[in-house]
């Protein structure tokens, strides 16, 4: 069963996009855009959905709490953080990319990383590919290749480490790659998110991301 106790939602219905708190989604909340069966959770997301305030795309996805539900923003040096997940990516938008994890910063609009699948027609496979910025004032962050020719509904694993030092890693598939990251981070509350951030907006309804996760877990050690 994935631990549901750390995370809110946000859905892209409403205006603005719906947030679906801690204590609803324990109590078995469930409807289009994100179901819990069984030991795995589903996202969808349209690319017709609505998008929260300053945002390209829609998303269904999951943003860190603590259990009461109120928001966990954290300091990297406080601890070794993780974000571990195993998913299987079952349908992509026409421009192929959907985010599938990050490390967002508090109060800004510039993630620290993230995560993205990117399908590609011509190999039938996606790439993970991390988008990282290494200082909070990077407008564009760099795009490093992670695994290559992961395909969809198979099932594969991630995982987002920050460590005290600010070595930042990131384990995909059948690759990895670590660096640290600038120091300017150390000062800035971050938090993770996972689900189905589709980096798309155009088309019908029923074109959108859809990723199944089989384990989703967060640690601070």
């Amino acid at each position: 069963m994935i631990d549901l106790s750390t995370w809110n939602l946000s859905i892209p219905v409403g205006s603005p996009p719906s947030t679906i708190d801690t204590p609803k989604l324990l109590s078995g909340f469930k409807d289009q855009y994100f179901q819990a069966e069984g030991s795995s959770v589903q996202f969808w997301t349209p690319v017709t959905g609505t998008r929260t305030e300053n945002a390209v795309y829609p998303r269904s996805e999951l943003r860190e709490t603590y259990a009461d539900g109120r928001l966990r923003n954290w300091l990297y040096s406080d601890a070794d953080n993780y974000l571990r997940a195993t998913l299987a990516v079952n349908q992509v938008p026409s421009s192929g990319k959907i985010v599938i994890g990050q490390i967002h910063a508090y109060d800004s609009q510039k993630p620290l990383i993230k995560v993205e699948y990117q399908y590609k027609e011509k190999t039938q496979t996606g790439n993970i590919v991390a988008k990282v910025r290494m200082r909070p004032d990077e407008s564009e962050g760099r795009v490093i290749i992670v695994a290559e020719n992961v395909p969809l509904d198979r099932d594969f694993t991630y995982v987002i480490h920050l460590n005290k030092a600010g070595l930042l890693s990131v384990d995909a598939a059948n690759g990895q790659w670590n660096e640290r990251i600038g120091a300017a981070w150390g000062k800035q509350p971050l938090y993770f998110k996972a689900g189905a951030y589709v980096q798309d907006n155009s088309g019908n309804s029923k074109e959108g991301a859809r990723v199944t996760f089989a384990k989703l877990d967060i640690d601070h050690e």
